[in-house]
């Protein structure tokens, strides 16, 4: 017998007790997708030549020209507050994302969509999402997990033809049923039963299941035109045990006897459309069971392994669109905005948050750019689109918070004036939907990469599961080098493997010896807790907080060398440093809170002469508020996919920012004027360009002014 054969059989029975139990549906959702560099971070062994393999985004003429055309237009169509007011889009609208396929981007050519790559179809949503987010949902939902998506992977031939090119010319509008009213977060318990039958159609006798359902929260559902439904499959025919089939997916044409739809929820009062579907013994035929009989059952791997990639798309693009409009609108309305005979942004209190903004915009925007180059190659990072739903939605949610406090009275009157106020009423939807965050953050993250990232893990797991002894001793025994070895790492520094951008050699150093830190403790919290750890959520969540930090850090670095621009090193390498000093602050809150004596000694050794930077230091914020004040190329830079809108409040200060670009220095003098009560006109003639400068004065008093409205009788 040899010694790994000998070790795994010592340690089959206590790893069999220690390792949590596991259903087929949660073993779906850990092994979908696939790993990328998240896997190297979360091993101790980041290869920057590996992460700058991604390549950078590109896009094609015809993605550009689409952006520069079909976007454009469709948003000179948006009037964010009339749409709000409405409750709906305008008629044009619709009509316009239907003509010009915005709901077919992810089908290919061949079928009649666009067949745009993973990054155009991001950035067409972010573009959209800067002006109005209820249009930006409107057009993700088609182009995101559902019917589509799950046609084009699992489809039937016969599905696939009749199907996609109506999808992609708008002819049909899906949505997607999931949810139910006692089975949210928990999707795979959905109570919806399908009861396996026969029914008699035009004279012929149809296998098919009549399925009893109710659902809430989906997205398009007041207009749908073909409803995909997850469902329980039943066999009532087969023995006890046998009968449940598994969680299915179909195709419901719509109208359809026994269905119920078109009654709407409003989310936070926002315009698109959501609903909740019933149904009533509705009779599903097996040719509306996605890609036919031979998938029934297969419903919820199926979701799993779209939502591996989907999730890094559409709800990070919100996030980031939230973060664009938010940065610009603090930054600009600092400039315009004067109290106490200084602009507001000058003052450090807001000037440090503006930074902050960007700092974080920086690198979350970074993480869904490098994600969307992976996706392109081919990848379907699980736990990485994990990682970009959570941080990049609360990153929005956090930057209109800051955003609305830097506007204040300005920024809580309603009206066509409003800067933030839709979006601030937003920000929960996209917290909230596809697996919210704080159950994303506490258990799926760290939980599936644990098991999907860890060199060993899952190779003893399988190991114990298929009772293969040698099998597990192997890999307890490079289970055991992969610990001493980033013991060693965290304790005298990582080498730095791969050679990161010029300018960030440092930095990359710090990633490097962070992630043998984060691979050791990692190690020593599944050791020490086993199964437990599963349940343990607040040390779960900043395990997988502190995996979410590098991987943002490491997307700085890639942006960085792609990107090419020596104006941003500052930004990036703010930026870098703010995301591993917060993951080295959550390294030492989990220590802190270990249920072990062991944690303060451990903790020592493997935090001491950690290295990592300092949190940036109040002068150096400020110097970056002031670069991106005094430098609208830097502020541009950080807001690539701002979109122009037609009127507004956002209109109204990107015109006031132009002006005051052309007037320069003159702007504090002619502000001086207007604050000595002198008209503006007044004020304007003693500019050396009058002209231009009553334009500014004029702009910017649209920018200071808030809205009001007739008293209700």
């Amino acid at each position: 017998m040899g010694f790994a054969q000998w070790l795994g059989q010592a340690a089959m029975k206590p790893f069999a007790r220690a390792l949590p139990a596991m259903g087929d549906t949660e073993r779906a959702a850990l092994e979908a997708g696939t790993v990328g560099f998240e896997g190297r971070l979360f091993s101790g062994t980041p290869d920057f030549d590996a992460l700058l393999a991604a390549g950078p985004n590109v896009l094609t003429a015809r993605e550009q020209a689409f952006l520069d055309n079909e976007v454009r237009a469709l948003c000179a169509l948006l009037d964010d507050f009339a749409i709000d007011q409405a409750g709906d889009l305008p008629a044009e609208v619709w009509t316009f994302m239907r003509d010009k396929r915005f709901f077919g981007m992810i089908i290919p050519e061949e079928w009649g969509g666009l067949g745009f790559s993973h990054y155009a179809h991001a950035t067409v949503v972010t573009r959209i999402a800067t002006l109005n987010i209820s249009a930006a949902v409107t057009v993700m939902v088609p182009n995101s997990l559902g019917p589509a998506e799950l046609l084009l992977r699992y489809g039937t031939t016969v599905q696939k033809q009749h199907y996609l090119p109506r999808l992609a010319d708008g002819r049909d509008l899906p949505c997607f049923g999931l949810t139910s009213p006692y089975a949210g977060s928990d999707a795979a318990s959905i109570p919806d039963r399908g009861v396996l039958t026969e029914r008699e159609i035009d004279g012929v006798m149809v296998r098919g299941f009549s399925v009893n359902f109710s659902k809430r929260y989906i997205t398009l559902a007041p207009v749908a035109t073909v409803v995909g439904l997850a469902f329980n499959a039943i066999d009532e025919t087969l023995p006890e045990g046998q009968r449940n089939l598994g969680i299915t997916c179909a195709l419901i044409p719509v109208p359809q006897p026994g269905m119920q739809i078109g009654r709407r929820h409003r989310p936070m009062d926002a315009a698109f459309m959501n609903g909740p579907i019933e149904g009533r013994e509705v009779f599903i035929p097996m040719e509306w069971i996605i890609g036919g009989e031979q998938q029934v059952g297969q419903g919820w791997r199926m979701l799993m392994e779209c939502l591996a990639a989907g999730r890094a798309i559409s709800l990070p693009a919100l996030g980031s669109a939230m973060q664009q409009t938010a940065l610009f609108v603090a930054n600009g309305y600092g400039q315009v905005r004067e109290q106490f005979g200084l602009p507001i942004g000058r003052f450090d209190a807001i000037a440090g948050v503006i930074a902050e903004m960007a700092c974080e915009l920086y690198a979350t925007d970074a993480a869904r750019r490098y994600t969307a180059a992976v996706l392109d190659k081919g990848e379907q990072p699980s736990v990485a689109s994990a990682i970009l739903k959570v941080h990049l939605t609360e990153a929005g949610r956090r930057a209109v918070n800051h955003g609305m406090d830097i506007l204040g009275g300005k920024g809580i009157i309603q009206g066509p004036s409003n800067l933030l106020s839709v979006a601030y009423r937003g920000a929960p939807i996209a917290i909230t939907v596809e697996g919210a965050n704080i159950l994303t953050r506490s258990l799926i993250i760290f939980g599936q990469g644990a098991v999907r990232c860890h060199p060993y893990v899952m190779k003893e797991m399988e190991a114990v599961r298929d009772n293969n002894a040698e099998a597990l001793g192997e890999a307890l025994m490079g289970h055991g080098g992969h610990v001493l070895r980033n013991f060693w790492h965290s304790i005298a520094g990582a080498p730095l493997q791969g050679t990161p951008p010029a300018g960030l050699e440092k930095e990359a150093r710090l990633i490097a010896r962070l992630s043998s830190q984060y691979a050791l403790t990692c190690d020593l919290a599944m050791g020490l807790l086993g199964g437990k750890l599963k349940r343990m959520e607040l040390l779960s969540a900043r395990l997988g907080d502190v995996l979410a930090h590098l991987y943002m850090a490491s997307a700085s670095l890639w942006r960085y060398a792609y990107e090419k621009d020596a104006d941003m090193l500052p930004v990036a390498r703010a930026a870098i440093r703010m995301q591993l000093d917060q993951a080295g602050d959550a390294l030492e809150a989990l220590y802190a809170n270990f249920p072990s004596p062991l944690r303060r000694v451990v903790g020592a050794m493997v935090l001491n002469r950690s290295t990592r930077l300092a949190p940036l230091r109040d002068v150096q914020l400020l110097e970056l508020a002031k670069l991106l004040r005094t430098s609208p190329a830097v502020a541009k830079r950080l807001c690539p996919d701002l979109a122009t809108p037609t009127s507004g409040g956002l209109r109204n200060l990107m015109d006031a920012l132009d002006l005051a670009a052309q007037l320069g220095e003159d702007t504090v003098t002619l502000n001086k004027a207007v604050r000595s009560n002198q008209s503006m006109e007044r004020a304007a003639q003693a500019s050396s360009r009058p002209e231009l400068a009553l334009a500014y004065l004029r702009a910017a008093d649209k920018v200071i002014q808030v809205d009001d409205f007739p008293s209700q009788e």
